[in-house]
């Protein structure tokens, strides 16, 4: 149950702070934290400096980077926020904790899941109608190396390396992750599905929810900080162009509520069971209905 960002540009190297309009707009970003601070994450996309491809008695040097960084402190008390929020990229995650029912607070839980490339957030707690949690059904068909490839341990893990399976049955990105959520909800129709994924190439966002209510317990955690008011739309997902100093479209951000995102300011809410799919080479996306 967790607070998620993304965005991809046309190429260019672009920060936090650029793509979401100024520090105190990362400040409200953060400022969830408060609330979801079982630890936090990024994983950003960059051209590293050494060419690409150079043997070295390893793996070749890759033509695209990705520099990780989690941890089970909150960010709203992580002092390394600040210096990543300023690093630029040309397309990045960021994701805020807030851990499922009976999960553990472990590194391994912690989020982006990095694996074959690919860096992978979730919003959602999959659970059945008693409260038992995917990572508990045993029978449940996920290829169990895919799934130790992930890295982690919980639902959010699961979901990944079905996406993963898909990807090496040969469907694109944003196939794989619509395949996924279909799998998923023959047996647990009423979770959520709410994701991001990024490649070297692509930022697929999917807004995906068996429910549209707020969960009882989020309101309850919400209503704690005196947050209740943004707890309303908990399950949305808005999406807004990232335009550069000229007015020029850069690319897209798109994130989940509970930060300032007004239509006057250009955010979109993306519908239930919706994709955007972006480049981050050209910053150019589409919307799609799974």
């Amino acid at each position: 149950m967790c607070r998620l960002l993304g965005y991809a540009t046309a190429g260019l190297n672009r920060s936090l702070k650029d793509v979401l309009g100024g520090e105190q707009a990362v400040r409200d970003f953060r400022a969830m934290s408060a609330v979801h601070n079982d630890g936090w994450g990024t994983a950003s996309l960059r051209t590293p400096e050494e060419p690409p491809y150079r043997r070295d008695g390893g793996a070749p040097s890759p033509e695209t980077g990705t520099r990780l960084y989690k941890t089970t402190t909150s960010a709203l008390h992580d002092p390394v926020f600040e210096d990543l929020a300023q690093q630029p990229a040309r397309g990045a995650l960021w994701h805020f904790r807030l851990a499922s029912s009976h999960l553990p607070l472990i590194l391994e839980n912690q989020q982006p899941f990095f694996a074959n490339g690919l860096s992978f957030i979730h919003n959602g707690d999959i659970s059945d109608d008693q409260g038992r949690n995917i990572i508990e059904n045993h029978d449940f068909p996920v290829d169990h190396s895919v799934f130790l490839s992930t890295g982690g341990r919980s639902d959010s893990a699961v979901f990944f390396a079905v996406i993963l399976e898909y990807i090496g049955f040969g469907f694109p990105l944003d196939e794989a992750v619509a395949q996924a959520v279909r799998e998923l909800r023959q047996s647990y129709p009423k979770s959520s599905y709410n994701c991001m994924i990024q490649s070297g190439d692509q930022l697929v966002a999917l807004r995906a929810s068996g429910r549209t209510e707020v969960p009882p317990r989020i309101m309850e955690v919400y209503s704690g900080y005196g947050w209740q008011q943004h707890a309303i739309d908990y399950r949305v997902i808005r999406y807004r162009r990232i335009l550069g100093a000229d007015g020029t479209a850069e690319g897209v951000v798109v994130a989940s509520s509970g930060f300032p995102q007004s239509e006057a300011d250009g955010w979109t809410e993306l519908d239930n069971d919706q994709m955007l799919v972006a480049s981050n080479r050209t910053g150019e996306f589409r919307i799609e209905t799974i």
